[in-house]
């Protein structure tokens, strides 16, 4: 199939434009024109960005089992069954998608972030020399990250963030290392060179013992809980100017526990809570946003006790992500709610708990398939 003579581009390019990503990568086998214009950065960026709102493109990547059944034992609640991540519609919440590691591995796998239908993966537990993949499940397009320059040997902990910077149009992905001595090191990875680079103006404030707990990315910059024991902060880090920030937190944030840091409505926020307020038989969560001149709390999200909820973090619909545990079956139960509305949804899905030492924690995120990572 060709173009013909005379045919307008502008027209091709409007219909297309409307189509899903998963049609689009079939027409890139039509001809070298068609491939041409749809692998295209023009294409590829105004199409994520009129596509961005479909509803048909969002979905729910869950780690859950692969063949979750109800049952109950006493002296091993936790059933015995392989790890999965899947993506769920985020409207019927039927299991839609497989995600199988692109380079065939049967091993569990962690995401490490997900931005513009782009994911970062690599081992459950880092290590150094642990092998990095961008991987666009949508497209089937992956890469693997060369292996750092730097000795990363002697880093006894290792987390990972990654994103998109828009200003910079490129993917990064963000590397901390330290260890007890207070070594402490950063490098970013960038996908348009493919290569690392060191960090070298690195504060003195962060030279210390801490622990990365969670983090989020927001237009090339990443947000990072880090616990300096005894005191909590968020460390902000600019993937582009290499600039570091620190954000002391609200005075009623007292712990690690229950405490998520997300993006709601293009602004980072912080999410506190399932713990006891003024109302009897109530528990809730304290919701701030981050602001020029400091956090703003917003209204806190209220529930019943009985109910038992815990938030995990938002949506890219801005809705909370919930999770009831269910100890008797070994998995927790997710839910979104409408923090404007205050109404839940039962999604029926169970989340399985990957475990890391004596910590056992949940995946749910939201992902949005487009062709991101198709123009490198």
């Amino acid at each position: 199939m060709s173009s013909k003579p005379g045919f307008n581009k502008e027209v091709l390019m409007d219909i297309l434009l409307r189509l899903p990503p998963k049609p689009l990568v079939r027409f890139l086998c039509a001809c070298k024109f068609w491939n041409d214009l749809i692998s295209s950065s023009l294409f590829v960026t105004t199409h994520f960005n009129l596509n961005a709102t479909r509803r048909d493109n969002i979905f729910l990547l869950c780690l859950h089992h692969e063949d979750f059944e109800r049952k109950f034992d006493v002296d091993d609640p936790f059933v015995k069954q392989d790890l999965q991540w899947s993506l769920f519609s985020n409207e019927t919440f039927e299991q839609r998608f497989k995600l199988k590691h692109p380079l065939g591995s049967t091993e569990h796998f962690g995401i490490y972030g997900s931005s513009n239908g782009v994911l970062c993966i690599s081992d459950e537990i880092l290590k150094p020399k642990t092998r990095i993949h961008i991987w666009n499940p949508t497209i089937g397009k992956y890469r693997t990250v060369p292996l750092s320059i730097t000795d990363d040997t002697k880093f006894g902990y290792i987390a990972l963030q990654f994103g998109f910077h828009p200003g910079v149009n490129d993917y990064k992905v963000v590397r901390m290392m330290c260890m007890d001595n207070k070594a402490f090191a950063v490098e970013v990875y960038s996908l348009a060179t493919n290569s690392w680079k060191m960090i070298e103006d690195v504060p003195p404030w962060l030279k210390c013992t801490w622990e990365h707990h969670q983090s989020t990315f927001l237009n090339g910059v990443t947000y990072t809980i880090i616990d300096k024991c005894p005191i909590i902060t968020i460390v902000s880090f600019d993937s582009d100017s290499e600039k570091f920030e620190e954000f002391v937190l609200p005075d009623a944030i007292w712990g690690i526990w229950g405490l998520h840091v997300g993006i709601y409505k293009e602004q980072i926020c912080l999410l506190y809570g399932n713990y006891c307020c003024e109302e009897e038989g109530m528990d809730k969560n304290d919701f701030w946003v981050l602001q020029k001149k400091g956090w703003k709390q917003l209204r806190p999200f209220v529930f019943s006790s009985d109910r038992c909820y815990s938030t995990m973090g938002i949506s890219v619909d801005d809705e909370l992500l919930l999770e009831k545990n269910d100890f008797t079956v070994g998995a927790a139960d997710l839910y979104l709610c409408n923090y404007e509305s205050r109404q839940i949804r039962e999604t029926g899905i169970k989340l399985a708990y990957m475990r890391y030492g004596q910590n056992e924690l949940l995946f749910a995120i939201t992902y949005v398939e487009t062709l991101g990572f198709l123009d490198y």
